[in-house]
């Protein structure tokens, strides 16, 4: 994306009317000009509309990312951890842009944020859809020592982080579904995906991102492939900005706390928060559906399954409630 068009973007951003001749005064460009880019703001996604005599404006208004506003919500604590914010117009994941960067020595605690994702991941390679300025999309760095060996509960802690944020905004009846999604009322509002790099038991980084529903477009969300929500619809208006920074505020703490206990000084938070405890449940696994009651998680994360012949443990796999929730 060009600066220039983000610049035609801002300007829209308020969700009033701009006529041409003024947006292009504000760029530095012609009218036509300004009338040559709006095609490709339809591609983004964001709906424009144009009428005689006021001009363009967007269907709806956001709220741009703004890296001092982000970090301003930040107290003391958190923000000593944050080595550096980076914020995107557009990318192909914000956990892609950071593993790329930690090859070549990022610090721990780097943070990236973007509008717009093109290549956004969910879980089981499903595709994690980001439209622009609609969501969040935010991905963070931290490096380890203890190995590879030492994170596998790490999405459980970050799933807690999320928690935290959530009633901190006032939002009720949110609840974790093994390990790390975040549904309410049945419908996913967030989810986390973790990318590691390094040895068993030496040096390793890991990338965790988060993609946290706010204001999810109605033509966006006809293509997502099981229930949602977002915050939006629970009457959630803080502004992104703020909600970003809250979230990097507990997110940090979180990750800096699993760093020095691992999982056990989150168990039994996520424990309350966990919606499958005592349900019969599904796992989708890579060698088929397996069936048994959820019976919480062990001291690493892994999932414990009461079956016929016994609890078993399940590091990874899809769950869902046998009554249809997914």
């Amino acid at each position: 994306m060009t600066a220039r068009l983000y610049r035609l973007i801002h300007q829209l951003a308020d969700g009033r009317f701009h006529s041409g001749e003024a947006l292009g005064k504000a760029m530095g460009v012609s009218r036509a000009a300004v009338w040559k880019m709006l095609p490709k703001l339809e591609a983004l996604g964001l709906e424009v509309y144009a009428v005689s005599g006021k001009g363009y404006r967007l269907a709806r208004s956001f709220e741009p990312l703004e890296r001092e506003h982000i970090l301003g919500r930040l107290d003391s604590e958190s923000r000593a951890l944050v080595a550096e914010l980076i914020t995107l117009y557009q990318t192909d994941s914000t956990n892609q842009q950071l593993l790329e960067a930690a090859r070549t020595g990022l610090p721990s605690g780097s943070v990236c944020v973007a509008e717009f994702q093109t290549g956004g991941r969910g879980r089981r390679g499903r595709q994690w859809l980001s439209p622009y300025g609609s969501n969040v999309y935010l991905s963070l760095l931290w490096r380890f020592q203890q190995g590879t060996a030492h994170l596998g509960g790490l999405s459980l802690a970050v799933a807690v982080a999320l928690m935290r944020m959530l009633l901190e905004l006032g939002v009720e009846g949110a609840g974790i579904k093994w390990p790390n999604d975040i549904l309410l009322e049945g419908r996913k509002l967030a989810g986390v995906l973790i990318d590691v790099v390094g040895e068993n038991s030496g040096p390793c980084y890991a990338v965790i991102g988060v993609g946290l529903n706010y204001r999810m477009p109605d033509e966006a969300g006809e293509q997502i492939d099981q229930p949602w929500t977002d915050l939006w619809q629970q009457g959630v208006r803080t502004g992104r900005n703020q909600l970003v920074g809250r979230l990097l505020h507990h997110l940090v703490k979180v990750v800096k706390e699993y760093q020095a206990g691992g999982l056990e000084a989150f168990r039994g938070e996520w424990s309350h928060y966990d919606i499958t405890r005592d349900h019969e449940v599904t796992i989708h696994h890579g060698h088929g559906l397996i069936h048994g009651i959820a019976r919480g998680v062990d001291q690493q994360g892994l999932l414990l399954l009461e079956q016929p012949e016994g609890v078993h443990r399940y590091a990874a796999g899809e769950v869902s409630l046998e009554k249809g929730m997914k």
